[in-house]
């Protein structure tokens, strides 16, 4: 991604010092190995590709990819083979929601202590009203482009890593709440993070992290102070997004969000850019939540993000 050569070196400098510093990740981790800084810089236009496939998905199906439609299914038939074809072992789960059938998309990448389980997440479903790209196209995209980046590095992690995909998000989190409701209490147990991406990339972007677990939540904000972004508690989409099943079951969750519908304020424009006064997204569950309503540079540093918090907290 265009990272300046000055704002890599403060990155990486800050992540190698993060890295002897750390005295653990997440619950039960040892101390982060130097393989922690060889984290991937996302290439932006594999993930903006994602994005274009999933509106031509939208685009053919009645202009959506929701829950229980013709252009959900064929999202995840998308996702599914990019998976399948680098080496990842996925699983399709299946329930039923408001009458219709619905998917989660599961894939584990092989290796790493299956007694440790990193997850990173986000929900493909959109709603009627439109194709969702940025909601969520965004954060599913990303997790996407992670999870080929950590077969193309053919990445050996410490610990077991699982990327997955929610169906009926938007109907209250229903796939994510299908999924861990169905783990017996030992699988759950081995879940030592989830990772949720739901919405990295609104047009008039905040920079904000999930304040939920301590250690997680620093693996983020030490990230972009190494690109000198000052980011904020995410608080707007509390309960509403699917790390909120995992939290609900004890296992430690962290994330990353970019901001709906609620106005930025004159002090975020100042620190971030953008307009204030206007939401975050203006498009947020409309018709124009198209692959004109993503800001790239959003998508870009968040997209980094993600792939440097799998890489550390899987170390």
């Amino acid at each position: 991604m265009k990272l300046s050569v000055p704002g890599r070196a403060v990155a990486a400098a800050l992540v190698a010092a993060t890295t002897l510093l750390a005295t653990g990740s997440i619950a039960g981790a040892a101390p982060a190995s130097p393989r922690a800084a060889a984290a991937p810089d996302l290439p932006v236009a594999n993930v903006k590709a994602h994005l274009a496939q999933l509106q031509s998905i939208a685009t053919a199906n009645g202009g959506n990819r929701a829950h229980g439609r013709a252009g959900y299914k064929a999202s995840i038939d998308y996702v599914k083979a990019k998976l399948d074809a680098a080496g990842f072992t996925t699983t399709l789960q299946q329930f039923t929601s408001s009458g219709r059938t619905g998917y989660n998309l599961i894939a584990d990448w092989p290796g790493g202590d299956s007694n440790q389980v990193v997850m990173a997440g986000s929900h493909l479903d959109s709603v009627t009203a439109g194709p969702g790209i940025n909601d969520n196209g965004s954060g599913s995209a990303a997790v996407l482009e992670t999870a080929l980046a950590v077969s193309r590095a053919q990445y050996k992690p410490t610990k077991h890593l699982r990327f997955a995909w929610w169906g009926a998000e938007e109907l209250g989190m229903v796939g994510s709440r299908y999924y861990v409701n169905n783990l017996s209490s030992a699988n759950r147990s081995k879940i030592s993070g989830y990772l949720n991406f739901d919405m990295i990339g609104s047009p008039n972007p905040g920079y904000f992290v999930y304040d939920d677990d301590p250690a997680i939540e620093k693996t983020f904000k030490d990230y972009f102070t190494g690109l000198g972004i000052a980011t904020e508690p995410e608080t707007e989409g509390d309960g509403r997004s699917d790390h909120a099943p995992f939290k609900n079951a004890g296992i430690p969750v962290g994330g990353l969000f970019s901001g709906a519908d609620y106005v930025k304020t004159t002090a975020q424009a100042a620190k971030w850019g953008g307009t204030a006064g206007q939401p975050f997204d203006r498009c947020y569950h409309s018709s124009c939540d198209t692959t004109s309503n993503i800001n790239d540079t959003a998508l870009d540093r968040n997209g980094d993000a993600l792939a440097h918090a799998v890489w550390t907290l899987s170390s």
